[in-house]
């Protein structure tokens, strides 16, 4: 494997050498204006730039280089650029660190604390790159879109993968926002009818008297303005999955043919006479519970045990422990790119809200924020203010009085969230735990946690 190329963008001749030859673990690329450094950036895409902002025609400004050091992030948002800069020039040096700078650094350089800089930012790049793969091989997987470390999420994971492969129905319990249709892809991803349709419904978003004909279709001339034979969204998913979303508020005249249609498996048409038999497999969610509303006479029971099969619960966010931080960094990371925003962080205080916070939207209401938050924070770092969100904290959970069950579980838990603060560096959540990384890596093997 050939050295990691280093672009140093300097106009001082002797400046240049004394890089080159300060840094020859390193293949080192010079260039001494903004049309070579990016004719180099194109061709070779370091991993890291060294660059003076004095660039000609503006030896003595910061303009050129502000604009060079904008057009290479441009080309190559990943790219750790290390500003060299004078002492006079602090001001361009923290504007520069303000658009996508990695790091600064005192002129004259001191070798040694430079190559620290240089080193660290090597690391740092590959880890990104390394991530982005592991995150390009998980997307192929049908159940990508979990992300979660909390036990009971990943137990939820293993039942979608055990149950999918059977014609069971499944309903989905969970509160607004949780993933109830991202688990219901899965099970369908994950399936027998994968390669055909997956149909959804919502059965809240559509008025009474038009969801038996979206459920069903109709003939033509079936009622006024019906002017073709249209087929309903049940037929549409023949031989694939279809999804049911709030059933819970499904009128009961219709809950009674959806019922037949779940004990004979045909159809009939509105306005039609002919029986249409159709092969589908019924997953089903809501927020409700639906018990309840059997005994308060507003959901047929019969039909509440067709549904549930099988039942599965998606625990709502609060009660997922870490979860909220890692899907912070998780969109901070996805907005970032779509934003076209670089390096932006999460402030400490930004992180203690995201933790303390309840969450009653769930994973919707973290995506909403953080995206708010992507797009109204100023410079690098996204502060607590920008969430937009009350500071009142989570109301303390009762703790277990099993003193080994207590200690094991709160190790978990601040271990899944120091993880979620460093994003996934072990070496960085090591040293928040204030333990060595072979530590941390036995608690992880202890914990089930890869």
């Amino acid at each position: 494997m050939g050295k990691q190329k280093l672009l140093v963008i300097e106009d001082d001749p002797g400046l240049q050498k004394q890089l080159h030859w300060s840094f020859d673990g390193y293949e080192v690329l010079l260039a001494g204006e903004r049309e070579a450094a990016l004719a180099l950036v194109r061709r070779h895409q370091p991993a890291v730039v060294t660059m003076d902002l004095g660039l000609p025609p503006d030896p003595d400004g910061a303009t050129e280089g502000l604009a060079t050091l904008q057009q290479i992030l441009a080309l190559a948002p990943d790219t750790k650029v290390i500003i060299l800069s004078g002492n006079q020039e602090r001001a361009h040096a923290l504007k520069a660190i303000a658009l996508g700078a990695y790091d600064f650094h005192q002129k004259p350089f001191d070798a040694d604390m430079l190559g620290l800089v240089i080193a660290r930012a090597f690391y740092l790049h590959a880890m990104q790159q390394e991530n982005r793969r592991m995150l390009q091989t998980q997307a192929d997987s049908p159940l990508a879109g979990i992300i979660s470390r909390d036990p009971g999420m990943l137990k939820l994971c293993r039942s979608v993968e055990k149950v999918a492969p059977s014609s069971a129905s499944v309903m989905l319990l969970g509160d607004s926002g949780s993933g109830k249709e991202l688990i219901a892809r899965g099970l369908h991803a994950l399936s027998s009818r994968h390669a055909q349709r997956f149909v959804a419904i919502n059965c809240a978003a559509i008025p009474d008297n038009l969801l038996e004909s979206e459920l069903f279709g109709y003939e033509r001339g079936a009622f006024t303005g019906a002017a073709r034979q249209t087929l309903g969204k049940i037929e549409l998913a023949h031989g694939g999955t279809f999804f049911l979303d709030e059933i819970g508020d499904m009128p009961m005249a219709l809950q009674a043919k959806l019922l037949r249609f779940l004990q004979e498996r045909v159809i009939e048409r509105v306005g039609g006479r002919t029986e249409i038999a159709v092969d589908v497999r019924i997953v089903c969610a809501t927020h409700q519970d639906l018990k309840v509303l059997a005994e308060q006479g507003r959901f047929r029971e019969d039909l509440f045990y067709r549904l549930s099969e099988i039942v599965l619960r998606i625990p709502p966010l609060r009660e997922r422990a870490g979860d909220c931080t890692l899907l912070a960094q998780h969109f901070k990371n996805k907005f970032c790119a779509s934003e076209g925003r670089s390096h932006l962080h999460f402030s400490a205080d930004a992180l203690q809200l995201i933790e303390s916070y309840g969450w009653p939207g769930n994973v919707r209401e973290v995506e909403n924020c953080i995206r708010r938050a992507v797009i109204m924070c100023d410079g690098p770092q996204i502060a607590a203010d920008d969430l937009g969100l009350p500071a009142s904290a989570q109301a303390p959970q009762d703790e277990p009085l099993n003193l080994r069950q207590a200690r094991e579980g709160a190790e978990y838990k601040v271990m899944v969230r120091s993880l979620a603060r460093a994003d996934g560096n072990i070496a960085k959540a090591a040293e928040l735990l204030g333990v060595s990384r072979p530590t941390l890596y036995d608690l992880m093997g202890h914990h089930g946690i890869k």
